[in-house]
């Protein structure tokens, strides 16, 4: 099921369809895309069989609440083809997931998958405020990883100039940066800061630097590092969604114009938000975990994934497609910290409310008997660092320990460092947790 590219600078006519065509859309791939699922993946359609479900019981798009999710443990257990639902030699590509929690995630593309996949990520940079003619400048983790490739093909979809230069590299990013001159750069954001970090150290000032628009993905990051980030780099700092299981970068998107939470294209995911103790689906505006549901894959189609990210989904703005919110955390990635349940996006946000710290930062949680001990490691800015008197430093952490037990409300001991002291991500995810905790039996 292939969608065809509109030309480059143009809407996709179903971006500003109406409520009651995107619906019709999705109820007719939905049906496609259950029956193509439960039909040629046995693992789901077993699900289905003892759930007692069929894909003629749906006739809505509330039905969907009656199948049973997919979650990552059945992609471990199907581990490596086991949920795929075209034959190998169907397959135009493989990708994973680093699997550093456990065995990696393996998904396939068909040609058409790809070809999908290239037109929303298209679309994406579109939003974003991409033209054709524009230069991307290519971050991403090339390889394994979905982000360099999934970024790549959308660069070049959209008639623009790829610069595939992945991760890692600092000097030599920042070299080109200043030589090729691109307009865009697509990268996570914690390595977006190493870039800009860089950049300070050579005096190079933001009006300086030719990028005018960043993409960033693969991590959460709340508004706080949206501001660090456009005020570093000088441009507009552009939220993208996706996840390996689902497709990869180009899930959903913000728009340059509004800024205000990813769109999600929904002609080819849909969405659901989920109570994630009850796996009831909640109303629109309310919080809980983020479920897609494919509607035009082909190799590895998911029904109902349980993505883990916490969210809401927002009514339309920008486009005729609903948004979700900033990524909260991850139901996986909440930390309980004497009984509290803490996000360390919670956490970044208090720090970044200080325009004297840099969005570099650490949490170490520790244990000492029965008791939860956090440290958070933070640094001075640049420009500040070995220029503060300690009265100074102390006084920065005394008011963020405050605003820490006030607003997330846990006790934590603040050690702010120099700049430059915590361990910088070349490539892939910032490590922003370390629990030494003892596992408990």
């Amino acid at each position: 099921m292939t969608s065809k590219m509109p030309m480059p600078g143009e809407l996709d006519p179903i971006e500003t369809a109406s409520r009651d065509e995107i619906s019709a859309l999705q109820i007719e791939r939905l049906k496609w895309s259950l029956r193509h699922t439960y039909d040629n993946v046995e693992p789901y359609r077993k699900k289905c069989l003892e759930k007692g479900v069929h894909p003629d019981d749906l006739t809505c798009l509330a039905d969907l609440a009656k199948f049973p999710f997919m979650t990552k443990m059945d992609l471990r257990d199907n581990y490596p083809f086991g949920l795929f639902a075209v034959p190998r030699t169907k397959l135009a590509r493989l990708h994973a997931s680093s699997g550093t929690t456990g065995k990696s995630v393996v998904v396939g593309y068909t040609k058409n998958d790809i070809d999908n996949w290239a037109n929303v990520v298209a679309r994406s940079i579109r939003a974003a405020g991409g033209r054709a003619g524009d230069m991307v400048h290519v971050a991403y983790g090339y390889g394994m990883f979905t982000g360099g490739l999934g970024a790549h093909y959308g660069v070049e979809r959209l008639g623009c100039t790829a610069v595939p230069m992945s991760g890692g590299q600092t000097e030599k990013q920042v070299q080109q940066i200043m030589d090729f001159k691109p307009e865009i750069i697509m990268v996570t954001p914690s390595y977006s800061l190493v870039i800009a970090e860089e950049f300070e150290r050579l005096g190079i000032k933001p009006e300086e630097i030719s990028l005018k628009v960043g993409i960033f993905g693969a991590e959460p990051w709340g508004e706080g590092m949206r501001g660090e980030i456009e005020r570093k780099l000088g441009i507009d700092a552009i939220d993208i969604y996706g996840l390996t299981e689902v497709m990869g970068p180009g899930v959903a998107c913000e728009c340059i114009e509004t800024k205000d939470g990813p769109v999600i294209w929904e002609d080819h995911f849909y969405p659901e938000i989920i109570n994630p103790e009850t796996g009831e689906v909640v109303a629109d505006g309310e919080e809980g975990e983020l479920v897609f549901t494919s509607l035009t894959k082909e190799a590895f189609p998911v029904i109902r994934y349980r993505t883990r990210d916490l969210t809401r989904l927002l009514p339309p703005t920008s486009r005729s497609f609903r948004r979700i919110g900033k990524i909260t955390g991850r139901s996986d990635d909440m930390l309980i910290v004497r009984g509290v349940n803490v996000f360390p996006t919670q956490i970044e946000e208090q720090i970044l409310r200080d325009q004297r710290l840099a969005g570099t930062y650490q949490i170490l949680l520790t244990r000492d008997g029965h008791l939860d001990n956090v440290e958070i490691r933070c640094e001075l800015q640049h420009a500040l660092s070995g220029k503060l008197p300690a009265s100074d430093i102390q006084a920065i952490s005394k008011e963020l320990q405050h605003r820490i037990k006030t607003i997330v409300g846990i006790s934590t001991r603040i050690t702010v460092m120099e700049h430059d002291s915590i361990p910088r991500t070349l490539t892939g995810k910032a490590k922003r947790v370390l629990d030494e905790r003892p596992k408990q039996n």
